[in-house]
């Protein structure tokens, strides 16, 4: 599976008879799926539809779903108040015998008549109206699909970004590893050196308990495990890049696993160098968060 990136756009137009629409679906970064739709008034019963069609493509994200529709053809039809039709022959009928040579009824006139003939936009039947409406929602798949390709590019640029941070963490954990100031016959110079400093002068300080704690003090010196954890974390977020699909939020966990560790090794740190290399550790573990944050 390929690489997601939950940035996105997507838009598709097509025609249905008089009807012509327009589909825009937007995606930016979220916790989760949030899908919001604006529907034209009459097109509500598609909500269910967008939310089935995204749904089965799209795993995380805000997404904003848009239609617009426009009708290029206006199509009316007279509808005619037969009461009130009926209303004014029985006028004429009644007043017939009173008029002198009374003109015939003409159409003109029937329709200056104020609410004898309406004219209104055709309604469609129930045949049009279905093929429209799956004609669009085909459109919307296409956009959904088109959305998901710009996803899936951007997802392998953040896929190669993330490499390198990956790469550059496990090039620092190998450089904290080969420091000399770790190696065990320097920690053991160092502690001997503040023993010495401890004991000098210092008859009634307790040899045996200051020998305890140099020792917690040496073993507490000591990054083997923290380098160890820091490989073990690279391992993972290749493996987790290299099965592909929505994997931020493990990549997002392991992200803090690298924190966790680099921490760590500052605060245990009695060497410039190693100090340096923790943290620039942490800026890149910083930079690769961020990008993690954008992925599916």
């Amino acid at each position: 599976m390929t690489l997601q990136s939950m940035t996105g756009f997507a838009r598709v137009e097509g025609t249905c008879g008089r009807y012509r629409w327009a589909w825009e679906l937007r995606s930016v970064n979220g916790k989760g799926l949030d899908i919001r739709s604006r529907l034209p008034q009459g097109y509500e019963a598609m909500e269910a539809d967008v939310r089935r069609l995204v749904g089965t493509s799209v795993a995380r994200g805000n997404l904003q779903v848009a239609l617009n529709v426009m009708v290029a053809e206006n199509k009316v039809e007279a509808v005619l108040n037969r009461e009130a039709l009926d209303a004014v022959l029985a006028l004429r009928d009644t007043l017939g015998p009173t008029l002198v040579d009374p003109a015939p009824m003409r159409l003109d006139a029937l329709l200056s008549i104020r609410g004898l003939v309406d004219f209104r936009e055709a309604a469609d039947d129930a045949e049009a109206i279905a093929a429209r409406d799956s004609n669009i929602l085909d459109g919307l798949g296409k956009a959904v699909k088109a959305m998901v390709v710009m996803r899936g590019s951007e997802g392998d640029a953040l896929g190669r970004i993330l490499s390198d941070h990956i790469n550059r963490i496990e090039h620092l954990a190998r450089q904290i590893e080969a420091d000399p100031a770790r190696q065990p016959e320097e920690i053991g110079k160092r502690l001997e050196g503040q023993l010495a400093a401890l004991m000098d002068g210092a008859s009634s300080l307790d040899r045996d308990r200051l020998h305890q704690e140099m020792a917690l003090l040496a073993t507490k010196a000591d990054l083997r495990e923290e380098i160890d954890r820091l490989n073990a974390h690279v391992v993972a977020a290749r493996d987790l890049l290299s099965s592909g699909g929505p994997i931020g939020r493990k990549l997002d966990f392991l992200a803090q696993e690298f924190n966790r560790e680099a921490n760590t090794i500052c605060s245990k740190s009695s060497s410039v160098a190693v100090t340096a290399a923790g943290i620039e550790l942490k800026v890149v573990i910083d930079q690769f968060r961020e990008q993690v944050q954008n992925l599916e």
